[in-house]
């Protein structure tokens, strides 16, 4: 059993269940088989947290503005002690808890609050993706990243380092004061970055049908949410109004937010439409940002010290949460756990190809690149990242031949 959750702000059901690892996708008309549906190997629960998010709402428009990480973790626990008194039958099942991105922050704490609870659950353990964990380290390796992909010059790079990193950005377009140095460093960047590159995805092509795409609430850097990516957009001229893409279909994305708006559609999921007109992918109505760096990688070493196998995972060419700065932190939170290397790092195969890279930790901390895989690894790298959610349950290491 595997609880999903999204975040910040995204549909977990829109992004998780349609264009990732769901057991269907539109395809413009009707909804097609996913071939690799995550739902073939452990019963799917999508959760839609905080209130706010897709579906999902709350009676209460003060919640909005009370959002914070603690709240949320709160919710969700509240939320899993009640749907398993609804569903008994699930309560003994192995479960596993996986998200990607600011789930980062929503998972090790929804985990964290599991472990010092009394609710009897047979947790076995817990994956993320692209993970946000550490502010700095994981906005900062985003410079280097578009370094050495060839998408910035020798001397935008320089800039960057010597000027304003994307940190220090991310802290400026918080408080919507941004210094002559960032404008200045960042108007270069984006002129070399161009407005056609998928930053999810950066060897990827865009979707050529659509405007802005809903997932622009994630703009470089990181989480920028509305708010703060207009003010910075329009001192920038445009800089990161770019596509999320699926490899398969660039356009998906917009296929499942015209899918999800139809009324019958609607109807069949029970769903309503409250305080917004429309469905989105990423809803504007979440945009809270107090806890952006409050770093996770600390909670993710108290559940390893509980004893819960913790996978992290990378899909290789994202440039928001790089694979470079997250392989940093689990290797240092190894070595400050006193954990030695079990399996040492090495590619893994998904059939005769390398699926990526992988290195284990005390046989309970382990972390993986999922090789050409976007920031939403399952939607481009569908084969490659359920051999990895295999790997997950079966609590073994990831395949060497």
């Amino acid at each position: 059993f595997c609880l999903i959750l999204q975040g910040p702000g995204c549909s977990s059901v829109g992004a998780g269940a349609f264009i990732e690892h769901g057991p269907f996708k539109p395809n413009g008309k009707t909804l097609t088989k996913n071939a690799h549906s995550w739902n073939k190997e452990a019963n799917m629960l999508y959760l839609e947290s905080p209130a706010g998010v897709g579906f999902s709402y709350s009676a209460n428009n003060s919640f909005y503005t009370d959002l914070n990480d603690e709240v949320v973790a709160r919710d969700n626990f509240v939320f899993l002690e009640r749907w398993l008194l609804m569903f008994p039958q699930y309560k003994n099942r192995d479960f596993y808890i996986t998200g990607e991105s600011y789930a980062g922050h929503y998972v090790p704490q929804l985990t964290l609050h599991i472990i010092h609870s009394n609710l009897k659950l047979n947790l076995k353990g817990i994956a993320i993706g692209n993970p946000l964990l550490e502010f700095v380290t994981d906005m900062n390796s985003a410079d280097q990243y578009y370094w050495s992909h060839g998408l910035i010059s020798d001397s935008a790079y320089e800039l960057l380092l010597s000027f304003c990193n994307s940190s220090r950005l991310m802290r400026e377009a918080l408080t919507q004061s941004f210094s002559s140095d960032c404008l200045s460093v960042y108007s270069e960047v984006a002129k070399e970055l161009g407005k056609s590159v998928d930053k999810y995805d950066v060897i990827a092509d865009v979707c050529l049908s659509s405007g802005q795409s809903p997932m622009a609430i994630f703009s470089h850097p990181m989480f920028l949410g509305p708010q703060f990516s207009s003010s910075l957009h329009s001192q920038l001229d445009g800089f990161s109004q770019q596509q999320v893409k699926v490899e398969a279909d660039p356009c998906i994305e917009d296929k499942t937010t015209k899918y999800l708006n139809r009324k019958d559609v609607q109807k069949a999921l029970h769903a309503k439409l409250v305080g917004i007109t429309s469905w989105n992918l990423c809803n504007k109505i979440v945009q809270y940002m107090d806890d952006l760096e409050t770093p996770t990688i600390y909670t993710v070493g108290k559940i390893v010290k509980s004893g819960i196998p913790v996978m992290v995972y990378s899909g290789d060419q994202d440039s928001v949460i790089p694979f470079t700065g997250t392989r940093n932190l689990v290797y240092k939170l190894a070595k400050a756990l006193g954990l030695k290397t079990t399996v040492p790092y090495r590619p893994w195969f998904e059939g005769k190809q390398v699926g990526g890279w992988t290195q284990v930790y005390g046989d309970i901390l382990s972390f993986a690149t999922i090789r050409g895989a976007s920031h939403t690894a399952p939607a481009s790298q569908p084969e490659r990242s359920m051999a990895l959610f295999k790997a997950v349950l079966s609590g073994k290491p990831l395949p060497e031949a």
